[in-house]
């Protein structure tokens, strides 16, 4: 399994860039996901990661395919809602594109459209979806068993509940508030890669 961390959009430019720079060679990628900050804002983070060593092959980039594609990160990540998975493969094709999904139906869909892989959700409770009811893990078992792309799986994921996931097989999971929320997040990364990397 890989482990991505979600940027939580809760932290100055400074803040997340020194976390992401902490954990960089325990994570297989990071995922930029800073809604609220200004496209510059989002320019200077990544500048930021790639003058500390972090590999651009391990930053994907939330929404923005005009950043993406200006300073040459060769993954973009789509919300459902975002652009349409089908015309940014139609006319990026060399642009490596995931999607955002909360079921079966859009995971298929997305597969058809040329995503690279989906990211569904929410697999738990998690503050960062308050008030709304998780869709639990077991669509991932149906996504495994028909889907030829990588599932990975996001909301609620806490050392906790990681084997719950762990049992019905993604190809991956991607964690936000464990990671970012903590003053910590060397060492619970670490945790979390050790978890994940040595389950068999």
């Amino acid at each position: 399994m890989k482990l991505i961390a979600v940027t939580d959009d809760r932290q100055s430019v400074k803040a997340v860039a020194e976390k992401i720079i902490a954990i960089k060679d325990v994570i297989d990628f990071v995922q930029i996901r800073e809604k609220s900050k200004s496209v510059l804002e989002i320019v200077s983070l990544i500048e930021y990661l790639l003058n500390n060593g972090m590999k651009k092959e391990k930053i994907i980039i939330n929404d923005r395919l005009d950043v993406a594609l200006c300073m040459d990160i060769p993954t973009v990540h789509l919300p459902e809602h975002g652009l349409p998975v089908k015309m940014v493969k139609k006319c990026y094709p060399q642009i490596k594109v995931g999607c955002s999904v909360h079921s079966f139906e859009k995971a298929k869909e997305a597969e058809t459209d040329g995503a690279d892989y989906i990211l569904y959700g929410h697999c738990f409770e998690t503050n960062s979806k308050q008030g709304l009811a998780p869709n639990g893990v077991e669509p991932i078992l149906q996504m495994k068993k028909e889907l030829s792309i990588p599932v990975y799986a996001i909301g609620g994921i806490t050392l906790e509940t990681l084997p719950s996931i762990q049992a019905v097989g993604p190809d991956g999971v991607a964690i936000m508030s464990s990671i970012f929320a903590t003053d910590e997040p060397y060492s619970i990364t670490k945790t979390f890669s050790e978890a994940i990397h040595h389950e068999k």
